[in-house]
């Protein structure tokens, strides 16, 4: 069964869940899993590919963006489609919603920073899993 860790942020905005999921996607990465990063659009894919690229000097993780129809070798996908590429490895999901595919994934990482409305969200989500039986781990991350 999928295990779903909720990684709650000390700090509030989009920068800081950037960089930390940059942060998390090189520690997958370097634990050598595959990770699918699912984000809400385009726009925010296209942000993320850069973040990935920026985050660190000197740090490489190599990804690709989804394109539907398309496998990808990359060991980090970032998507925003209702179909995830073919994968049972780790799922970051940054999105407001529970994707329909999360099952497919033998993790469920969840990111939520400080804002309210990113609080609450992570609490439905969090009661959908719970509803099902969902093995749930909390972290709290300081970004200090």
């Amino acid at each position: 069964m999928t295990k779903i860790d909720f990684y709650l942020l000390s700090a509030s905005g989009q920068v800081a869940r950037d960089a930390m999921a940059c942060k998390l996607v090189n520690k997958i990465y370097l634990l050598q899993h595959r990770v699918y990063i699912h984000v809400a659009s385009k726009e925010d894919a296209a942000r993320l590919d850069d973040a990935l690229w920026t985050f660190t000097p000197g740090s490489f993780i190599p990804h690709s963006i989804y394109q539907l129809g398309k496998d990808s070798s990359e060991p980090v996908v970032i998507g925003c489609q209702d179909i995830a590429p073919q994968s049972d490895d780790v799922l970051l999901n940054l999105t407001a919603d529970v994707p329909s595919f999360f099952s497919q994934f033998d993790r469920v990482a969840e990111l939520v920073d400080a804002e309210e409305n990113s609080r609450a969200q992570a609490r439905i989500r969090f009661k959908f899993y719970k509803d099902r039986g969902y093995d749930l781990t909390t972290h709290e991350l300081n970004m200090a």
